[in-house]
């Protein structure tokens, strides 16, 4: 979601109005991903880079995260919405962990679309974590080296228990995935626009998900392979 503060600047705004700006951005792709049927929508709200930004930015942030949850979750959880929230969460405040747990134990049970959000999120963090446990478990003596293979990585990565995103969407005019779920977004569809995320909209999303529609997913196949399938 990229793009808030240069959409302040051009409105010759304070960044944070940006930032508030694109909760409602926030708002309108969540119900919007709802009633196209998406079963997983993760929003890359925070990265671990972003904690070097400037230390009044990154706390209000912080405060606009705790703000929203109180204000949206009872609303998610009336909506049927699950949501889940990713990344290093000893590098957050207390208030916020707890109101993310919390959140998290109201919803659990939600079986519409599920909302992960990353917050102090890294790809580079999240598969260093991975084989961090991979190799505690091999100095335990729990697991044999040559049994390592792509599965036993994805058991430690943030989103093991969720479907690998079938599209990448970036607003802002940027083309790169700037450390987001380096190992999930191996064969996804990748969306970028010049539109600033707070000005993101459903008609937006919509061109998203057409573009990735008219997409033929191979998977390393040939287009011929995939037309024998069908066949």
């Amino acid at each position: 979601m990229d793009g808030n503060g240069r959409w302040a600047r051009k409105r010759a705004l304070p960044r944070h109005v940006g930032h508030r700006s694109g909760v409602k951005s926030v708002r309108e792709i969540v119900e919007t991903a709802a009633k196209r049927g998406v079963k997983y929508l993760t929003l890359f709200a925070f990265s671990s880079e972003n904690f070097k930004r400037p230390r009044d930015e990154v706390s209000m942030l912080m405060a606009l995260f705790l703000e929203s949850l109180q204000r949206e979750v009872e609303e998610l959880h009336k909506n049927n919405v699950r949501l889940r929230c990713v990344g290093a969460r000893d590098r957050l405040n207390l208030a916020l962990t707890e109101k993310i747990s919390a959140a998290e134990a109201l919803t659990a049970d939600n079986d519409g679309l599920t909302l992960v959000l990353a917050v102090a999120y890294g790809g580079r963090w999240d598969i260093v974590n991975s084989t961090r446990r991979i190799a505690e478990r091999v100095a335990a003596g729990e697991l044999d080296p040559d049994d390592i293979d792509e599965t036993t990585v994805e058991s430690g990565l943030e989103l093991r228990d969720l479907p690998d995103p079938d599209l990448l969407i970036r607003t802002g005019g940027e083309k790169r995935i700037s450390n987001f779920l380096l190992w999930n977004l191996a064969y996804s569809e990748m969306w970028f626009t010049d539109v600033l995320w707070p000005d993101f909209r459903q008609r937006d999303f919509d061109d998203a998900l057409e573009f990735f529609g008219k997409r033929q997913r191979r998977f390393g196949s040939t287009p011929e392979q995939l037309e024998a399938v069908k066949c």
